[in-house]
């Protein structure tokens, strides 16, 4: 089973990036459009990426800038929720070796490089991953507090047979 194609791809090859390559990434309003849709987000009318890729001592440093207006759903009222992103991030990267073993033991402890496949680096994937972490995944809408729905009264099995008791 294949994964399906990200919302939003802009690929960089590792061998365009020298001393360093910088872009600047917005997608239009469809690729948005996408992207909203993955992220179940109700809109997303701005979302820009500035993203520096340079050397490092092993592999190379993705650091750049993700910035955004989206509109979250309320987790309590489902009322729209705008909200504004802007987060700086850097991440590791590290080519991957093809003559390694496929089995890889993933230590949830262990926060090393990304691995680069196929010598290509997906700015779009990056940009799109900063977003969704950069997003509340429970937003509330200022005000909102959950009830809890009063508890019906716990009815015994036997007090239905009662219905049919013959009067004596």
């Amino acid at each position: 089973m294949s994964l399906p194609p990200p919302p939003f791809s802009e690929p960089l090859r590792l061998n365009q990036i020298g001393a360093g390559a910088t872009r600047d990434l917005e997608p239009d309003e469809a690729v948005r459009a996408r992207i909203a849709r993955t992220l179940d987000l109700i809109k997303l009318p701005v979302f820009k990426a500035r993203l520096t890729v340079k050397p490092a001592d092993t592999g190379w440093t993705l650091s750049g800038q993700v910035t955004a207006h989206a509109v979250q759903r309320c987790g309590l009222t489902l009322e729209p929720l705008p909200t504004d992103i802007s987060e700086s991030f850097a991440i590791a990267l590290l080519e991957a070796d093809p003559r390694a073993p496929a089995e890889v033991d993933i230590d949830p402890e262990d926060d090393g490089p990304d691995m680069v496949e196929d010598g290509v680096i997906d700015l779009g994937v990056y940009a799109v991953e900063q977003l969704a972490l950069a997003l509340d995944p429970f937003p509330r809408k200022p005000g909102a507090v959950f009830e809890q729905p009063e508890e019906p009264a716990e009815e015994s099995p036997f007090a239905v047979l009662k219905q049919f008791k013959q009067p004596d």
